[in-house]
């Protein structure tokens, strides 16, 4: 499943056409992820999810992806969802600017980005850290989330 059509209806409606990203919410390397992207965003293009919230839980369930020990991040940009390192790419291609270089990533061979991916994925509790609480956001944050979203 790669669109956002492929979805249930109910899921389809929620996400809402939005452009979203949905990372792992006790993760410190994930949520930096997330604190980059609200840096680059300027424009608000993005909104957010954590994986433990009740939508990230959905979208996972409904990508068929586990639900606790998260393997890869997600990006939905015009309504394609995307993982693991695509789902980086994708996010620098739409941000554009400086960092828009960086979606070459997402040409190298599908073992190189796959392996290289999980790699990191399966150690970054161990070298970024783990946070004891989900990732609240700040009121001011709050409206970039999707509803149920954090």
């Amino acid at each position: 499943m790669t669109r956002v059509t492929d979805l249930p209806a109910d899921l389809q409606a929620r996400i809402g056409g939005a452009d979203l990203v949905v990372f792992d919410g006790v993760c410190v390397l994930c949520s930096g992820f997330f604190r980059f992207m609200l840096r680059q965003d300027r424009h608000g293009r993005f909104r957010f999810a954590t994986a433990q919230s009740e939508i990230g839980q959905a979208l996972y369930a409904a990508l068929d992806l586990p639900r606790e020990d998260f393997e890869t991040n997600l990006v939905i940009v015009e309504e394609r969802i995307h993982q693991r390192l695509d789902a980086f790419a994708a996010a620098m291609r739409a941000l554009g600017g400086l960092v828009g270089p960086l979606s070459w990533l997402a040409l190298l061979p599908v073992g190189v980005k796959d392996g290289a991916y999980h790699a990191i994925a399966r150690n970054r509790y161990r070298l970024f850290g783990r946070r004891a609480t989900c990732l609240l956001p700040e009121a001011a944050l709050r409206g970039r989330f999707l509803p149920g979203g954090w």
